[in-house]
């Protein structure tokens, strides 16, 4: 082919060049490889002469230098790999008239192999007889709950507040309602039986994080994220009931639950209900989010717990600030008042939870506890001599007022606990933890049911807080979520305790 500026034999000789240039390269190194072959009285200088390089004659000499080191190496690892080879040889001939040889040049492996396969038989024959008695113990525990049919039922959905619920409660007097709080900056009542929303209370302009009912009266007490509290009082009427749905599960149900999305809530919350929107009485002395709050025996007072690292004791009457409990180290997360005396307990990030007594109006006395290693996320009293806390630390320990040095019960579990609750009569922890599980457990720590969990049933997201329903055998607990439902459950006790 002609090129242009030039004639074709011209172009062919150039196109040539190079690879003359690097055969010559190639043939210089060959004729330097073997350093035993090269006659004698022929020097190096000898050798690169009459050769197209253009690398100076001492770097062409250093580089002669350097293939020479690299071929002994060469050398000397390829003797060292004959000689393992005739030893390889000789241990598979040892091995074939053992008659333990196997196929190909890896013997050794294979005897190396069964050495190890005996051991591994003993090991695990070591390992069976070891763990039997444990694992023996875990399985009959798999299979008493297992076998608990229909001991926790799902009976009613309550769906309408339009985020997560953070509190929940029940009133003690009739007519009996469920209260909801929500961060959707409104607190619902609902009819138990019928799931229908009744009231709803939008005073608040912040989140409404605890919801308490009046031990006597028709009023209701919430704690907000706009640094107050709120009393405020309710009428409702409760509409006829309606037989409950057939729905029931087993309380060890394993099955996942895919996270439904937000916007596929069964409705948009209720749209016509009487509201309340004025709060008969105001607290707010608070300089940080109140986080909870709750009634002290008889109803005359409040106590509120706040970020603001205080809980403030209030006069109902007056909403006057009567007292101000200083000395957690960091923000409150939780308060709660004894059903029968005047006792409050607050707990707190700082990893403790105290114990204020106020039956002597002349003495204040304060007492903390220090048995969590995180974030203490609720301390309730139950009807005898006991604290009950929970924590962030994954434990549940039960407290004997009478001696709280350290716990008379600690329950450990897999999820942090929140907001958890205690059944009066038959002193039953209900624990909601972050995993969506909600556990059953008496008070000597032994695991008694878990709230179904499935596809069908059960909270999509986390479980802030539960509530037990003395009045109501048939639902008689509630249970609260991120998912922006609250649920009310079944628990069929005696069978429970008799699973026990």
């Amino acid at each position: 082919m002609p090129v242009e500026g030039g004639s074709s034999s011209g172009s062919t000789s150039a196109a040539r060049h190079p690879k003359q240039k690097r055969k010559a390269h190639s043939l210089s190194i060959r004729r330097t490889n073997s350093t035993e072959d090269r006659p004698p009285g022929i020097l190096r200088g000898d050798m690169l002469e009459g050769q197209d390089s253009k690398l100076p004659f001492a770097l062409r000499n250093n580089l002669l230098d350097l293939f020479s080191q690299i071929e002994r190496e060469f050398e000397t690892l390829y003797i060292e790999n004959l000689e393992l080879r005739r030893e390889i040889e000789s241990l598979n001939e040892r091995l074939t008239g053992d008659g333990q040889a196997v196929e190909g040049a890896d013997a050794t492996k294979g005897a190396l192999k069964a050495k190890a396969s005996h051991s591994t038989s003993q090991l695990s024959q070591k390992l069976k007889t070891t763990y039997k008695a444990s694992t023996s113990k875990i399985v009959s525990s798999f299979k008493a709950t297992t076998g608990s049919r229909a001991l926790c039922q799902l009976l009613k959905e309550y769906v309408g507040h339009r985020d997560g619920i953070w509190d929940l409660s029940v009133t003690r007097t009739q007519p009996v309602v469920l209260g909801t709080a929500s961060a959707d900056h409104s607190a619902l009542l609902w009819s138990i039986e019928t799931g229908r929303c009744l009231l709803r209370y939008a005073g608040h302009a912040g989140s409404v994080n605890s919801i308490k009912f009046h031990p006597s009266e028709q009023m209701a007490l919430t704690g907000s994220g706009d640094q107050t509290a709120h009393i405020w009082r309710y009428m409702v009427q409760l509409p006829a009931p309606q037989p409950p749905p057939d729905v029931s599960a087993s309380c060890d149900e394993d099955q996942d639950s895919s996270d439904r999305e937000e916007g596929e809530a069964d409705g948009d919350g209720p749209s016509e209900v009487p509201t309340v929107r004025v709060a008969t009485a105001t607290l707010k002395s608070h300089q940080g989010v109140v986080i909870a709050a709750d009634w002290l025996v008889g109803g005359r007072q409040v106590v509120t717990a706040s970020w603001d690292r205080a809980a403030n004791l209030y006069e109902v009457e007056t909403s006057e600030l009567v007292h101000t409990l200083t000395g957690h180290d960091q923000e409150l997360t939780h308060c709660c008042t004894h059903p029968t005396q005047r006792l409050v307990v607050t707990s707190s990030r700082d990893t403790t939870f105290r114990l204020w007594d106020f039956r002597d109006p002349s003495i204040h006395s304060v007492n903390v506890f220090q048995g969590h290693t995180d974030t203490v996320t609720s301390a309730v009293f139950t009807v005898g001599d006991n604290v009950v806390s929970g924590s962030d630390d994954r434990t549940v320990k039960v407290w004997d007022l009478k001696n709280m040095r350290s716990p008379i019960t600690t329950i450990r579990t897999d999820s942090a606990v929140n907001r958890l609750s205690v059944s009066a009569n038959q002193r039953i922890i209900a624990l909601p933890h972050d995993n969506r599980q909600v556990r059953l457990f008496d008070m000597s720590g032994v695991r008694l049911a878990r709230l179904p969990r499935s596809n069908r049933m059960g909270h999509r997201r986390m479980v802030c807080c539960t509530a037990w329903n003395e009045e109501n055998q048939s639902c008689n607990l509630f249970t609260c979520g991120f998912d922006r439902q609250a649920i009310g459950w079944n628990i069929n006790i005696p069978a429970l305790l008799q699973e026990k």
